[in-house]
This record gives structure tokens, sequence and C-alpha cells, in this order.
């Protein structure tokens, strides 16, 4: 049984004309996984008895007429920070290894009512700290198209399965980049909604204001359809945004004609990889090619994002995390004298090098004498990005440039210097500051066969815009194929 070449929305379709049937499309996946799983490692949990079962509960729904819509039926991963009620949900932490939840994200509901066939749970970085996947507690992933190089992250798990045929999309969530960087780096498409869009209820936090759960898929219809299935209204999540313009798939129109696509000179200074230049370069002359007016402009404040961005992250990452403590749930330390001792050799054992760096760095920004020198100022930046960004979005439809300065590193390079794996979300975390929705679409790969991804970032609530510019850029880059 071989890899079944369809796209998610396309594999619905065959689904409901009867072409193929839930379980056996479950099955060949199921496969998939198994000749590929020994050297990718892209999920920590794989529940297959869960799977069939869910499989033969949507088979008699899409036969009784009861699900209809274009996502039911297909097989499904999630990044393990969402919460599904009885199957084990571990952040790819020590600390939660064990920890099975009593309650369900409100994304995943949101697809399971359409139909979703959930596998398993995807790897990812610890409690989504880190760019590589590489800080996961159970081992690393590798990239499907090079497996000495990192699948990106902290969604790498996701956008590797993805990408490696052991899913046909995924859910992955976008802190500063989270699931834009792993798409670009695996070649797959990824969004990161306006923030609000999707409730974050039963996503375990990293940084409150700037998470945000998106779809990891092979193509744009994908994305969009799973963007439309997973969005709505939540009242558990106090964010959440009460829209009406969800429609995502009827926003898939080939024309970018008049639209305005303003380029950040800053996004091109050194440090960017010379054929990410070109392939990004290429793709935006391809938008102007079929209408679109291209123009460059200073967007400004580039250099303040990461030191923003870390020390806001970090210290919203010190708070959320404060409750892994070995009393309500997780790991426990066994040896231990007194709650003091307990605490300490409980969250020393059940954390990782990276996440204790960012839990430690958040603590000293809150601390007292330095909260107005460091998390205040970084508030105050985070103010005059979402500025910066409004000024452009005054003149332009979408903004263009790259996800990542370079290709995907190879393993091991980037936990030998954090500094450097930080300087890796340079074009990505703006976004999450500005709350703006944004994507990653392949345009192109390096010397060494590595994906290259384009991102285009629109204005809050401007998705389909963004969709439509994708599509066509897609549409594109297959006619020239």
């Amino acid at each position: 049984m071989g890899r079944l070449e369809y796209t998610a929305v396309g594999l619905g379709s065959a689904i409901r004309e009867k072409k193929i049937g839930v379980l056996e499309a479950l099955e060949t996946v199921l496969v998939q996984i198994k000749e590929k799983e020994a050297a990718l490692h892209c999920y920590v949990t794989i529940d297959e008895e869960r799977a069939r079962k869910t499989a033969c509960e949507v088979q008699k729904r899409i036969d009784s007429g009861q699900l209809t819509g274009p996502l039911a039926g297909v097989p499904v991963a999630l990044k393990d920070n969402l919460c599904v009620r009885g199957m084990r949900t571990t952040c790819s932490s020590r600390m939660l290894a064990d920890f099975v939840p009593e309650y369900t994200a409100h994304a995943v509901e949101k697809l399971e009512q359409a139909g979703g066939v959930i596998i398993g749970k995807t790897n990812m970085d610890e409690f989504a700290m880190g760019s590589t996947t590489e800080t996961s507690a159970f081992g690393v992933t590798r990239n499907p198209h090079h497996e000495e190089h990192v699948p990106g992250g902290s969604s790498g798990g996701s956008a590797a399965a993805v990408a490696a045929g052991e899913c046909f999309y995924a859910l992955g969530s976008d802190t500063g980049g989270s699931i834009r960087q792993p798409a670009s780096h695996c070649g797959v498409v990824g969004m990161k909604p306006t923030y609000g869009t999707v409730s974050r209820y039963g996503l375990i936090a990293y940084g409150s204001s700037l998470d945000q759960i998106g779809p990891l898929a092979q193509d744009v219809t994908d994305c969009a359809a799973i963007l439309e299935a997973i969005s709505g209204h939540d009242e558990k999540d106090a964010t959440s945004l009460q829209r009406s313009d969800t429609d995502f798939l009827g926003a898939l129109a080939e024309d970018v004609k008049g639209m305005r696509i303003g380029i950040p000179r800053d996004y091109f200074s050194d440090g960017l990889q010379p054929e990410v230049r070109e392939a990004v370069m290429a793709a935006a002359k391809e938008l102007e090619r079929r209408g679109a007016v291209l123009e460059e402009f200073s967007l400004g404040l580039v250099d303040y994002a990461i030191p923003c961005y870390y020390t806001i992250a970090a210290a919203e990452a010190s708070s959320n995390l404060e409750r892994f403590d070995g009393i309500k749930y997780g790991y426990r330390t066994k040896d231990f004298e007194g709650l003091h001792e307990m605490y300490k050799k409980t969250r020393s054992e059940g954390f990782g090098a990276e996440v204790k760096r960012r839990i430690m760095l958040g603590s000293f920004v809150l601390s007292s004498g330095y909260y107005d020198a460091y998390y205040l100022k970084a508030l105050r930046v985070k103010a005059m990005i979402k500025k910066a960004f409004d000024d452009a979005f005054s003149q332009y439809d979408l903004l263009l440039g790259p996800v990542a300065p370079t290709t995907a590193p190879k393993l091991g390079e980037s936990l030998n210097d954090p500094i450097q794996m930080y300087l890796g979300d340079i074009y990505t975390i703006s976004v999450n500051l500005a709350g703006l929705p944004a994507i990653s679409v392949p345009c192109g790969k390096d010397s060494a066969g590595l994906p290259i991804g384009l991102q285009l970032i629109g204005n809050r609530c401007q998705e389909k815009t963004i969709l439509r510019a994708a599509y066509t850029h897609e549409r594109g880059m297959r006619s020239n194929d």
C-alpha cells in the first residue's frame, strides 16, 4: 500500500465520492509512519486504536449525510501542546511525560466536529521553546528533505509529518514563527492567523499574548479549509475574537491585480542567505508579473524585535510555567526533604536547559529593580512595532519577505549557539508582537535541495488577502514546473 498522493481537501473529496474509505486512508498513513518514523521521529504519541475507532465512526456519519465538509475523514496530527481528553499530552517535556488531560482544546474539538481523524501528537521543542525541535525531551526530529538537517521549530514534528506523508495535515502553534519557520524548512504551507481568531483554550501556554494555533498543510487550499474549520469565537478564551469573515475557502482566487505589496528593505540586509534572497525576490517578481504593484520601503525597528520578543515571551513563560511544581500534576522528584527542596529538584530535573534559560531570563526581567528597565520598556517597543506595521498597512495590502535568513541548519549547529538560534526568528517574531496574520509558502530550494519559504504578512483580520496572494503564487509555481 503506497502513499496516497492527495492533499487534505483532495482526500476529503475522494472520501465523499466513495473512491476511498476513511479507514483505508488512515491505514495508508499508518503504513507511511511505520516506514519513516524510525528515521524522522515526527511523533511523540501515536494512538492507532483510537484513530481506527474514530475512522469507523466518521465513515458512518459521512455515509448518513451528517458530515459533508471538506476535511471529513481526513487523518490529522496535532502538536503535542494541544490537549486532547484521554490522550497523552507532553509538550515534549519530562515534566509532562505522563500527563493525560481531562479536556480537549477548542481548536481540536472543532476539527473533531468537522470529521478529523486524529492520529497522534507530534514532536516539538520543549514547551515550544526553540526553533529546531532539538530541545524535545524525547529526541530530535529530522528534516524529511535531508535527514542531517533540522525541520525547524517549535512545530517541527507537525511540519515534518506533513512533508513526509505521515499525516495529511497538522496543527501547530506559533509564538514567534513556530508554524511559519518549520513550514519553510520542510517545504509545506503554514499559517499564523490573527491573534484571537483561533481559541487558545486547551493550548498549553508559552507566551499568552503571542501564542496562536494554526495549520500546516500541503497547499494553500488545505490551509484555508483547516483555518475555516478551527476558527470561531470561544467564550472560554477571553482573547477570542468575534468574526463573521471566516469563509476562507471562498477567498481562493488567482488574482492579485492591483494589489499593493510592500517589500521591507530591512528584511533583505546582511545575514540573508543569497539563495533565499534570490528565491524570495523571484516570487515577488512573479506576483508583479501577474498584476501586483511592488514597492520597497523601510519598516523600521527590525533590530529591536528580537530583544523585545525574548523579553516579553520569557516573562510570560516564567509566569505560565510556575504551575509545574510537582504538586498538582506532572513530574515529581523522588528524593527530597521538605517542600522547598521538592520544588527545586522537581523543576531542575523536569525542565530541559532551554526552558530553564527562558524561565530564568523571564524571572529576571520581572524582578524588582529590573521590571521598568526591561519588561515595561519591551512593552513600549512592542507598541512601536505595532505602529510601524499600522503605518505600512496604510500604504500596502500585504508585506512580502523571507521566513528565515537561511535554509534549515544542520542538526546540532543551533544548540551550540542559542543566540544564533534566536536571531533565526528575526523575520517572524514582529508578526506575533503585532498580533498579525502571516503565511509561509514554498518558493524554491537551495543548492543542497533544502526548501525556501516566502512569507506574506497581512493586516489584522486580512487572512483572505494573504490567502489570495499565496494561492496565486502557488498556481504560478505549479505552472512554471
